[in-house]
């Protein structure tokens, strides 16, 4: 936890773990989210360098054979991944892939779980989880409607969140690409976005880039 309190992003991820926790309570308990529910946990997604940061020091917080399963699970997943779509062989990054594309990808991936998540459902980084990950589950609005965040809330709730809920989202969100900007341009990378698996085993990604 040391190194992740050291981290600069860190206060990020704090920040939308408590949003998370105030908007779920002020939706009066309409959400099916709770413990040990990991339907969002299956299927692969994109994170981000900052989430990447964030898993690594997660991992490490782990006894070396846990961390060495989770790290296979990924690596397997990211063998998969590369001998379907070759590109990522020279570049992981997602961002700017066609929607058809992007969309494909993830559908042939839609069963794999996330290589953290462990039989019982729980989370075997959960303190150390992607932004994401913090965040999924509120249901999205705009003026005349409200959409569920995953096929699990088959209702939405018909209470909407404040303005100032969704004034805290817009400056996290606003925050987070900043920190990612500034991320991206020490680190002297294209791209801010890769899919989960790669995110588990830098060696990896760090062969990629420089591929």
């Amino acid at each position: 936890m040391v190194q992740a309190k050291n981290d600069r992003s860190f206060p990020l991820f704090e920040q939308t773990a408590r949003w998370f926790e105030r908007a779920h309570a002020a939706l009066l308990g309409e959400l099916p989210c709770c413990r040990g529910c990991s339907h969002c946990c299956v299927g692969i997604f994109p994170v981000t360098l900052l989430d990447e940061r964030m898993i690594q020091i997660g991992l490490n917080t782990l006894p070396d054979a846990h961390r060495k399963r989770i790290v296979e699970t990924a690596a397997t997943q990211v063998t998969q991944l590369t001998a379907a779509v070759p590109q990522l062989l020279t570049n992981r990054f997602v961002d700017h892939w066609p929607e058809q594309e992007y969309e494909q990808v993830i559908e042939k991936c839609s069963a794999w779980p996330c290589p953290a998540l462990e039989s019982d459902g729980r989370c075997a980084i959960y303190q150390f989880r992607p932004l994401v990950c913090r965040s999924m589950g509120i249901p999205s609005e705009d003026e005349d409607r409200i959409d569920g965040a995953c096929a699990v809330q088959t209702s939405v709730p018909l209470i909407r969140l404040s303005k100032t809920f969704r004034e805290e989202e817009n400056r996290l969100a606003r925050l987070e690409a900043e920190q990612l900007e500034a991320l991206r341009r020490r680190q002297g990378v294209e791209g801010e976005e890769i899919l989960l698996p790669f995110a588990f085993i830098p060696e990896i990604s760090a062969q990629v880039d420089s591929a």
